[in-house]
Parts: C-alpha cells; structure tokens; sequence
C-alpha cells in the first residue's frame, strides 16, 4: 500500500552558490566610477565565497546561536567573558581577512580605499550583520587612536592595523589582531550624552578612575572600549582596555547580554564600573566632539548596512520570482509582480549610486568641498536608508508569500535585523536635528548643496521642482520639519546620482517614482526588462 499523498513540486531553491558583487551590476559600476576600480578582481573573489551556501549557513548559524555571557569561570573568579558560536568566529576571521575594519587607515593606503572598503562591507552585509558591528566601532575608532594612542599601549598600534582576528582572552599587545568597541548611553539618557553620571577621577597624567555604569555596551568582548565619562573638565572621552597594561582584568563588571530583536549574533551588554582605569584622550571636555568624529563613520556604516539587506532582500526576491509559477507563467512574467520588482530595483539602483558617491566623498575627505559633502549627507543617508528598508524587507517577503513569512527563509532574519540601523548611532530625530544643524552652522553647506543641484538644472522637472520647494523650505527651516527637509534632501542627493550615472530613461523614471508625490507611475517594459537584469548581473 501507498502512502504517498502528493508530489513537491513549483518550489524554487533557495539562492546560494551565487557571485554577491558580480549579480550586482549597479555596485559594479559605482566601485568603477567611485575610484576603486582596482579592487574589482578582489571583490568577485569575496562576492563568490560569500555568496556560497556554507557562508550563508555560517550567517544562519551565527544567529540561532546566540552568544552566552560567562561571568565566572569554574573557580568562582570574575571572568565577565561571551562565548560565541564558532559560526561567529569564521565570520569574524573573513571580515579581518578582508581589511573591512581598517583598510582605509593603511599608512599607504590607495586612492578609492574607503570605496572599496564600502563595497566588502556590503557584501558582508548581505550575509550576516552582527559581525558588521565590532567591525564598524573598530574602523571608527581608529584614526582616533593613531592620533591618541596612550603611551603605555603603543604595541597594539601593530595588531590594530593587521588582518588577523584574534578571539583569545589576552592582552592586547600579545594579540595578533584587535577589536575596539564604545559604551556611550547609560540608563538616564541615551541621545542626551550629556546627562551622562559616569565619573572619571584623575590618578596621574592621562590615568583616571571610572565609576559608573553603561546601559548599552557594544560588542563587551572587544580589546578596549571608548567611552564618555564626566572630568572635571567635562564630559571626556577615555580608552578603556580590557586588560591592564600589567597584565591585570580591568574592572569593568559585564552584567547581562541584552535580548534584542534582532542582531541576535552580536553580543550588545550592561556594564559597571567600580574603579576602572581609563586613560584620557584628548583634552578634558572634548569627549562630544572627539565621539562625533567617529559617529559620522558609524552612521555610514549604518546606512550601509541597511542597503546590504535591502540588497539581498530584493536577491531573494527575484530568484523565487524567477521559479515561482502561478496561473501559467512565472512570477517575474506576471505584469503586477513585474512592475512590483523593477521599482525596487530602481530605487536599489539610486541608493547605490548615491552611497558611492558618499563613500568617495569621504575617501577625499582632506578636500573641504569632500568634507563637507560627507558632513551633510552622511546623516541624510543613515535617516532615509534605515527607514526605508524595514517596508522594503517587508515587500520581498510578500513576494514569496508565506515561506517569505517563515524562518526557512532568510527573510525573517533580515526584517528583524533592520530597525538596529535607524536606531543605533542616533535614531531618525537626532539625525534629522544634525542635518539642521549643518544646514545652518556649516559655511559655504547652502553653496555645495546649490551646486550640486544646479549641475543637473534641466533634465528633469520633478527633480527641479523638488529643489524649489527645498529651497523655499530653507530659507526658513523650522526643526518640526526636520524630517520633511532630511528626506527631500536625500532624495535630491540621490536624484542628482542618477541624472550625472544612469542612463536618462532609467535617471527620469527614479526622479518620477521618487520624485512626483502623484504617483500612478508605470514603468515600460523595456526598462523593466534592462534593470531586472542589471538586479542579476544580466544572468536573470
């Protein structure tokens, strides 16, 4: 007797053993334009190994896994250690391996480098995002700690810019790589730094004594953290190692993980000090200005980040829609789906273009022009991108349906992991608040952001129309408007990528789509047809 009840069939494989960069023909040629050309046989190399099914499972792993906080070890002694999955570890080792914390920061470091170094974060981006986190506070802190690094830590400035991972419990001058991580927000304040209460007593020259505590502790595992603390001076900036420089745990107390949404792989805790020893960088009361040179760094890895799952999101997306059949073709060749898929892919193809540009603007970031481009719309990017990718995961899962819905799929996972984006580093407010702010005490930012614009006058109307009304919103900026002018002022940034790079039916139906509040837009099958295939590297 049989008991066979049904044959399995119209059900796509997963996507795996694909080429992450070589699929992607907008970054493709971002990286080329942007300046990092030379880069591109290295990508598809990391493209191909990332885009392999055992990477992706050592994503999927990494997250199932969820790191464990020891704070004793079997004696009974403080140990205040996570352990992780080993999943976390080969993922770790591939990023180092990669230089994504700190290929931009080599003495000799070659013109494009922090565009290629964009180009690896977004890779890995797409398969795993909690390992992204050490990475990113490691490569923000570093050109911090090449001006500061204190006297009695001068070996680790080798393993700091090395390619190694080092997971060992030891001091950092006996590692062979480093990890830097931050604690800023405590319990009464998380934005507002300055109601911080941690106190830092000076014991002798850059020495000083912390007492206090730390409501979010990023990545607790790492080498050394940054952190704000009150001086006497004020509100100071001091680095925090896990060891002392004789050899000695510093008494810096891990009192539980968070249980977060998402980010399940990355270890994020609550720490107290109870007589830590920091050493001061800088000068007493420069600890805002000192952490806001590193926030920019970490607000564009943010909106990198959140690109990356967008990126793999709509991947996902359209190689089910390519297998998928429903009512006798498949879903890609169904006219809704069809227009559903080309749109996102058009609105991945502006924010492509308009992050490289970013990231070239900060590779020339000595140039005062670079400066203040990457001043201005490294915040626009982090507020518009991170909003916009939790209803655009939410779109991909729609198109798989139910199975988009459950955690076989890799969606699930990435729905989850998008709001950390828009929220750490400065939520959407605090960004919109920073865009005003450089709006109105940056010279010379009206002049950049006029010249931007003015260079594309004309080729398109709802492009010029839009910079009208942000014209007329800037002449009197109110903050209850922070969000209307941040967002605008992305869309113009983006609109302007795509009128200089794409080709002009391709640059004028994004600035229609995005541009024209009517909507009703439909876009014709002859470009549907060039950007699904732009989406598949011309594979799809």
């Amino acid at each position: 007797m049989s008991w066979q009840t049904h044959t399995v069939f119209n059900q796509p494989m997963p996507l795996n053993n694909s080429n992450l960069f070589l699929s992607d023909t907008a970054l493709h040629e971002a990286v080329m334009r942007e300046g990092a050309g030379w880069d591109l046989d290295l990508l598809a190399s990391i493209g191909q190994q990332l885009g392999a099914a055992e990477s992706l499972e050592l994503g999927r792993l990494a997250n199932v896994n969820s790191p464990e906080l020891l704070r004793y070890d079997a004696t009974g002694e403080r140990l205040d250690d996570v352990r992780f999955h080993p999943a976390w570890h080969l993922l770790m080792q591939g990023l180092c391996a990669n230089r994504v914390h700190n290929l931009a920061w080599e003495e000799d470091a070659r013109s494009g480098s922090f565009v290629a170094r964009a180009a690896r974060f977004l890779l890995h981006a797409q398969v795993e995002a909690g390992t992204l986190c050490p990475v990113t506070m490691t490569f923000a802190a570093t050109p911090l700690l090449q001006q500061f690094l204190p006297k009695p830590f001068a070996d680790w400035a080798t393993p700091l810019m090395s390619d190694r991972y080092d997971s060992h419990l030891l001091p950092g001058g006996q590692k062979r790589g480093l990890l830097i991580g931050m604690g800023m927000t405590e319990k009464q304040g998380g934005s507002d730094v300055l109601s911080n209460s941690t106190r830092a007593e000076k014991i002798d020259g850059e020495m000083y004594r912390l007492v206090g505590h730390k409501w979010f502790f990023s990545v607790p595992q790492s080498d050394a953290h940054l952190i704000l603390a009150q001086a006497s001076g004020g509100l100071s900036c001091f680095f925090v190692p896990r060891f002392l420089p004789d050899g000695q745990r510093n008494a810096v107390r891990l009192e539980r993980l968070k249980d977060k949404l998402g980010n399940r792989s990355n270890a994020s805790s609550e720490v107290e000090f109870t007589d830590a020893t920091g050493w001061l960088l800088g000068e007493e009361g420069e600890g805002i200005r000192l952490i806001l040179k590193m926030g920019g760094l970490t607000r564009f890895d943010c909106a990198l980040g959140s690109h990356g799952l967008m990126r793999r999101a709509l991947s996902v997306a359209l190689y089910h829609a390519h297998q998928r059949q429903a009512f006798g073709k498949t879903l890609v060749e169904q006219p809704l789906m069809r227009q559903v898929l080309s749109r996102m892919t058009l609105q991945l193809e502006g924010q492509t273009a308009f992050l490289f540009r970013l990231a070239r603007a900060w590779d020339n970031r000595t140039s005062t022009e670079s400066a203040l481009w990457a001043r201005l719309f490294t915040p626009t990017a982090k507020f518009a991108i991170c909003k916009a990718g939790i209803p655009f995961v939410a779109e991909a899962m729609e198109v798989l349906g139910g199975v988009g819905y459950c955690e076989d799929s890799e969606l699930p996972r990435l729905y989850r992991e998008m709001p950390v984006n828009s929220i750490w580093e400065g939520s959407g407010n605090i960004m919109c608040l920073d865009v005003l702010r450089v709006l109105a005490k940056q010279p010379g930012v009206l002049e950049l952001l006029s010249a931007e614009c003015n260079e594309v006058k004309g080729q398109d109307r709802h492009f010029d129309r839009a910079w009208r009304q942000l014209q007329q919103r800037l002449r009197k900026p109110l903050e209850a408007q922070g969000r209307e002018i941040t967002q605008q002022l992305y869309l113009l940034g983006c609109g302007a990528q795509m009128l200089q790079t794409a080709s002009p039916p391709m640059a004028q139906a994004w600035c229609r789509m995005m541009l024209d509040s009517r909507g009703g837009m439909l876009l014709d099958e002859r470009l549907q047809s060039d950007l699904l295939l732009r989406a598949t590297g011309g594979m799809g």
